[in-house]
């Protein structure tokens, strides 16, 4: 009993000297928001959608579909033009190349009939090489279409590491393999 007597006084010490747990971290900020505007039929007919960034070794791609969103038949040929935009949409000092490249065989420019609800694809792709300088990395591209079009606004997260370049293949009704 004379023990107990004995702890008690150290116990009721260390429950007063220790301080209470500190308080929980605050929330992270919120993230950019990536959000952009509903798909949308252009005056002359497209809608372009994204799908999403496919991985492979380093590198990436990504496949841009033109929708004929209108009511009559669309020819449609050669390449979309493309800008990386960060993640303030802000144009990104990126090189646009077309061709083909490790994840996508560009078919070469064409000119492709695109009947009301038939779509056309391009493929953007771009390596993640990290090497000497600072990375870049994209949260948006604007893509024209057809030249005399407005740009269409699409979320694509591009990690370019730090070649600062995308390709990009010529329109085109499939994937060539």
């Amino acid at each position: 009993m004379r023990r107990l007597f004995a702890v008690m006084p150290l116990l009721a010490c260390a429950a007063a000297c220790t301080s209470s747990p500190p308080p929980p971290a605050p929330p992270p900020p919120p993230a950019p928001t990536t959000s952009i505007p509903p798909t949308i039929c252009s005056e002359a007919g497209f809608s372009l959608t994204a799908g999403p960034v496919e991985p492979a070794l380093g590198h990436r791609a990504a496949v841009v579909t033109l929708t004929n969103c209108g009511t009559r038949d669309l020819i449609v040929s050669g390449y979309p033009e493309v800008a990386v935009l960060d993640t303030g949409r802000a144009p990104m000092a990126v090189t646009i190349e077309r061709g083909s490249s490790y994840m996508a065989m560009d078919p070469g420019p064409a000119d492709h009939p695109v009947a009301p609800g038939a779509h056309l694809l391009s493929v953007l792709s771009w390596s993640n090489t990290v090497t000497y300088g600072d990375t870049a990395t994209g949260a948006f591209v604007n893509v024209i279409p057809v030249p005399g079009e407005a740009p269409q606004l699409l979320a694509v997260d591009s990690d370019l590491g730090t070649t600062g370049k995308l390709t990009v293949t010529a329109w085109a009704p499939k994937l060539k393999t």
